[in-house]
């Protein structure tokens, strides 16, 4: 029997912060209490004095680029990266190559992770204009959820037959969940702008080219449709004041049939950081302005927007550093993501128990996944050790990512994870990443 023994933590877990000791036997938290005493010289003994344990983090929306567009990044690296930053489980999305749109894409996807992937996993089936019988062949008990693009993405993956959309929409249990930009909208501003600049577009324009209009045109017709058919929709990545005014604080994240999710980057970035930051910051849904960033730490704030994820999508640094039109969107964030929030929390931003339900807690309850997500006794030992006082900078040498950039390069951080532990497993200490792979396909109570 493996045990590890964590005292003197500063426990945080639905909605509190008490101190205790956890005791971890095998995979499984075993117990939780004011203080528990080692059974034998076995057990590994963690002093968490004066620091925080929270829940291992659960990212709804990861691209990790595997398979078929691996130069950029696999699912073994970027997972590596997701454990470094205090992800324990992700969810990874359908715009790979093959795209995951049959179930032969689905099953060779999780064959990959399960050979290589350092953290928990699922993924998203993909939806496109031609394979409802493929969706109708997944277990939802199987996946995360299906995943539409209603505007434009990396990948030709983009859903526009409204016929199609309302079949899939209304043939299907599984959380679908999207991406809203309205792809007319997204073209006739683009076309303004190729006239005058030709691809050379300077990259302040992005959110006037994917602006806000484009954004709510897409998300309230998504939601209008959901509410047509009963589906239960997540809608990904929202960027604009304007959507934030579409969802509903008024009940329990159970009984939500429309959720929705935002970004470390909108909450982070605005359009301010384009002059420094240029197309390394290019993202679609577009960084937009800083009232719209206010609007979504608002929305996040007071129950509107339920989950706090990452978008990790990463591209290499010589495809980024091209002209607006060739310079893919995405960036890498997994590693980074806990820390860059846990700064919000230094400025008085959002609160620790906050930042669990948002990137622990919610995602947990959203996807109804199994034991996950909490600091339970009989939950899976998925747990994540902060210190909130010892600074570091973001360089070339400590990056994990694939791609070797990260939009926070030179960024200090006064937070560090110092331990994760994956399914009873301290796969994560002293800035080194373990060599062994634990991660484990996540399952769903549904």
């Amino acid at each position: 029997m493996k045990t590890i023994l964590i005292k003197n933590a500063r426990i945080v877990n639905e909605g509190q912060i008490f101190e205790g000791d956890i005791l971890v036997e095998n995979d499984i938290i075993k117990e939780i209490s004011n203080s528990i005493s080692a059974k034998s010289s076995d057990v590994k003994i963690i002093d968490a004095e004066g620091n925080y344990v929270i829940p291992g983090v659960i990212d709804d929306q990861v691209h990790f680029r595997e398979p078929g567009l691996t130069q950029k990044a696999t699912i073994e690296t970027e997972s590596k990266a997701a454990i470094a930053g205090g992800i324990t489980s992700y969810i990874e999305m359908p715009n790979t190559n093959p795209q995951t749109t049959t179930i032969e894409a689905l099953d060779e996807k999780f064959k990959i992770a399960s050979e290589t992937s350092y953290a928990n996993y699922s993924f998203m089936f993909g939806g496109t204009n031609d394979n409802l019988e493929e969706i109708l062949k997944v277990n939802p008990k199987e996946v995360a959820g299906l995943k539409l693009f209603l505007g434009s993405s990396t990948g030709n993956m983009l859903v526009d037959n409204p016929v199609v959309l309302e079949k899939i929409f209304s043939s299907t249990d599984m959380i679908i969940s999207v991406h809203c930009e309205d792809e007319a909208t997204i073209q006739a501003n683009l076309e303004i702008y190729k006239k005058e600049y030709g691809d050379d577009i300077p990259m302040k324009l992005h959110p006037h080219i994917r602006s806000d209009k484009a954004c709510y045109i897409s998300s309230s017709k998504a939601i209008e449709l959901a509410k047509k058919t009963g589906a239960r929709l997540h809608v990904f990545h929202v960027s604009t004041a304007l959507e934030t005014k579409l969802f509903s604080k008024k009940i329990p994240l159970k009984d939500k049939k429309i959720t929705a999710e935002v970004c470390v980057h909108h909450l982070w970035f605005s359009e301010e950081d384009y002059e420094t930051k240029g197309t390394l910051i290019k993202w679609n849904p577009a960084v937009k302005s800083t009232k719209d960033r206010e609007a979504l730490w608002k929305a996040l704030l007071d129950g509107r927007i339920d989950v706090l994820a990452t978008d990790h999508a990463p591209h290499t640094f010589e495809e980024k550093n091209q002209v607006y039109t060739k310079a893919p969107s995405g960036g890498p964030l997994v590693q980074h993501a806990l820390v860059a929030i846990l700064e919000a929390h230094h400025k008085g931003k959002i609160s620790l128990e906050k930042i669990v339900e948002k990137m622990c807690h919610n995602p947990a309850i959203l996807f109804q996944i199994e034991k996950r997500g909490f600091i339970k006794e009989g939950y899976f030992a998925d747990l994540v050790i902060v210190n909130l006082n010892q600074p570091w900078t973001v360089n070339k040498q400590n990056i994990l990512y694939k791609c070797g950039w990260s939009p926070f390069e030179g960024t200090s951080f006064k937070s560090r994870v110092t331990h994760t532990i994956l399914n009873g497993e301290l796969v994560y200490e002293n800035s080194k990443v373990s060599a062994s792979k634990q991660g484990r396909r996540l399952t769903f109570n549904r």
